[in-house]
């Protein structure tokens, strides 16, 4: 019983540890890099909440293994701030009347954040055949020929994309 409770505050301990040894520096490269202390703190935070998350107990290169965490959260920081400027920038161009309500914003904004994390988590080839279909307009055979792939391979693409689709909505 006693490895049990060891377990997870040796975790603990070592990441308070490289918190203490690294977060500075961390923090210094985000912020530099961003230019914006608010968001660096908020990278910083959300990189060793995820560590912490993981369970990983040895870090035989911290800075690197930080760098690393915190690129893969910058990068998907970037993406949803891409998304959103989009969004305010179409947002924008709708006529006064029609421009929706910020609670309704805020939903609209949360969603398409939703189908951006879902088309990511989608392999490459499922997510191109989806995006054909949905927001090209293209037909199944139209997609397999552009893809290289059979007719039956698409419909199975598809598919897939169209469980994600229904996952989200539940």
């Amino acid at each position: 019983m006693s490895e049990l409770v060891s377990a997870p505050l040796n975790q603990l301990r070592t990441v308070e540890a490289l918190y203490s040894g690294h977060h500075g520096w961390l923090y210094a490269r985000l912020r530099k890099r961003l230019g914006n202390a608010m968001d660096a703190a908020d990278l910083v935070h959300d990189t060793f909440a995820r560590i912490l998350a993981s369970n990983v107990t040895v870090f035989n290169e911290p800075r690197a293994y930080l760098n690393c965490v915190a690129g893969g959260i910058l990068a998907n920081w970037s993406q949803r701030k891409a998304l959103e400027r989009a969004y305010l920038a179409a947002l924008a161009a709708l006529p006064a009347p029609e421009v929706p309500s910020p609670e309704t914003r805020y939903l609209l904004l949360e969603t398409l954040h939703e189908i951006d994390a879902m088309l990511d988590s989608l392999p490459p080839l499922v997510r191109r055949a989806f995006l054909l279909s949905q927001i090209g307009g293209m037909k199944y055979e139209a997609i397999a020929d552009q893809l290289g792939v059979s007719l039956i391979t698409v419909k199975r693409y598809m598919k897939q994309a169209f469980v994600q689709c229904l996952a989200l909505v539940e």
